[in-house]
């Protein structure tokens, strides 16, 4: 609930801080003395659109804040949470507007934009009067109204679960057909472009080896010329021979040089046995050389093909293998599209089901608690002298959504017979005023944890239906907190916290002040309410017995 608020140089505000208190807590003052101001300076800390300029005359600057006590479980926290802001048990909003027009916002000192403001302040207060236009007049917050007077929490859940659900499936779906579509656009190409690629079926790091290939062929004339010229060199009639003429003759005379040759053969038979090892290595190579021109033909068209396929599929050369089975999955979209098409079907089908199921249930329980809402808005309408008016809440067929799809309007007719209409076209000023005091205190279970304000939502009414109006304002406030701005004296006596806002002009400003009233300045406020500029005893007797009724 909202504790205090302090206000610094706002219109013709100079320096203001009330201390609130849970319970109904009436303003009351003359006309003109700046009742609105309080509601205007509130609302700028709020992150509410309102006056463009503020700033009191002659300061630099104007401020204010407000803070608020915050339990664990208050909505406030989702928002503070999200908003990266630290919660405390105190939550504190300040707000400067500078005379160039700037506004700077703060939560517990932490600064924020304008928007986080708006958002903590859906949660933190509530405002209601002939202007009502973000609460209870607004048509788009009915259906969430009737929602949280039916307790749809877990029905709502499950709609937006089998929503959510249903357009998966139908992505899924639109993405397939997308898919097939485009398949088809290319299906020509991709059949031919496939059995061009399985036909050749090259190999990830063939290119290469068919290159290295086709390299060696075209040298190997050359290569092979020398290579077998160091064959010959190498063999019996070269290096091999002499060696081996040079062992028999050694190995003949070893057993007469006393052992000096034993060194020497072992290592002739080592350098024979590396001749052979080359010799052999030599030969290999002569038999890998060895090729006809019909070899080179064949690698060189494989190696011009592979690297034709790359040039006119715009890829390398190893990537060909892995390109085509690219394209085969996109066939397979084609070939299988049928089958994924009716599971894809099924699928849709079953989700649509599914939240008409889930929208349907919803759709029953919001019929039920509109008619509970009617029945008990005719009780909230007795005692507020509109018996014979007529709330309905009006349920209409809509296009579906997370939600469900069903339109809700609150209507009235003021007199049976009469036509209904919004609230808002409907009702006159002071009929409208009960109207919403009705509803609010019908709604008063979904908006826990706010400070309600209503502003001189008893204009139009007076005697025993004021009374009512002021009743019903203390019923609200039981157990929270209310704030009423108010001409009537019935429900002033009501209050719990009596404020007297008051104005004050000399010959060079004007300022406006709010008092705290005590019992006896509450019994003169109030019989000043009842009587004018002049309070008589009798509008004192007046005032002392409205209070204690």
């Amino acid at each position: 609930m909202l504790r205090g608020l302090d206000i610094r140089d706002m219109l013709i505000i100079d320096r203001l801080e009330l201390a609130f208190q849970p319970g109904l807590n009436v303003l009351t003052g003359e006309t003109g003395a700046g009742k609105s101001i309080l509601l205007d300076a509130l609302g700028f800390v709020l992150g509410w659109r309102g006056r463009a300029e503020l700033v009191r005359q002659g300061a630099d600057q104007g401020e204010v804040t407000a803070w608020f006590d915050l339990p664990a479980s208050h909505p406030a926290m989702a928002v503070l949470e999200e908003a990266g802001i630290a919660a405390d048990d105190e939550l504190i909003l300040r707000r400067v507007n500078s005379r160039d027009g700037r506004k700077t916002a703060w939560v517990n000192d932490r600064r924020v934009s304008g928007e986080v403001l708006r958002q903590l302040s859906e949660t933190l207060v509530e405002l209601h009067g002939q202007h009502d236009d973000r609460g209870l007049l607004n048509p788009r917050g009915h259906r969430q109204m009737l929602d949280a007077y039916a307790g749809l929490d877990a029905e709502l859940q499950q709609v937006r679960q089998a929503w959510r659900a249903m357009a998966a499936a139908r992505r899924d779906l639109g993405a397939t057909e997308a898919k097939i579509a485009d398949a088809k656009a290319e299906e020509d190409f991709l059949r031919h472009a496939v059995s061009e690629l399985d036909a050749l079926a090259p190999e990830t790091g063939e290119e290469a080896t068919l290159d290295t290939q086709r390299r060696l062929m075209q040298a190997a004339e050359k290569i092979r010329a020398d290579i077998g010229k160091a064959a010959d060199t190498l063999g019996m009639n070269g290096a091999e021979g002499m060696a081996s003429d040079a062992l028999r003759w050694l190995q003949g005379v070893a057993d007469q040089a006393e052992g000096r040759l034993d060194a020497p053969l072992t290592s002739i038979e080592q350098a024979m046995l590396a001749l052979d090892e080359a010799q052999r290595g030599v030969a290999d190579c002569l038999d890998a050389l060895s090729f006809n021109t019909s070899e080179l033909e064949e690698v060189e068209e494989r190696l011009f093909a592979i690297r034709g396929l790359a040039r006119k599929h715009n890829v390398q050369p190893d990537d060909l293998r892995q390109f085509a089975d690219e394209l085969r999955e996109r066939l397979a979209v084609l070939d299988d599209g049928a089958r994924d098409l009716e599971a894809l079907h099924a699928a849709v089908t079953a989700a649509q089901q599914a939240y008409d199921v889930a929208a349907l249930g919803v759709r029953k329980k919001r019929a039920k608690a509109a008619k509970a809402l009617d029945a008990a808005m005719a009780s909230e309408l007795a005692p507020l002298k509109m018996e014979r008016a007529v709330f309905a809440t009006t349920m209409a067929e809509a296009e579906a959504g997370p939600e469900g799809a069903d339109d809700v309007a609150f209507t009235v007719a003021t007199n049976p017979g009469a036509p209904a209409g919004p609230l808002n076209k409907i009702a006159s000023g002071g009929e409208l005023s009960r109207f919403l005091l009705a509803l609010k205190v019908c709604l008063t279970q979904a908006s826990d944890g706010l400070t309600m304000i209503f502003d001189e939502i008893d204009r139009g009414v007076g005697g025993a239906t004021a009374d009512a109006v002021g009743r019903r304002l203390a019923e609200l406030a039981a157990g929270g907190q209310v704030l009423v701005v108010t001409h009537s004296p019935q429900v002033a006596a009501l209050g719990g916290h009596h404020w007297r806002v008051e104005k004050h002009q000399d010959s060079k400003s004007t300022t406006s002040t709010v008092v705290a009233l005590d019992a006896d300045a509450r019994v003169d406020e109030i019989a000043r309410m009842l009587s004018g500029d002049t309070v008589t005893d009798a509008a004192r007797e007046a005032a002392r017995a409205l209070i204690e009724t």
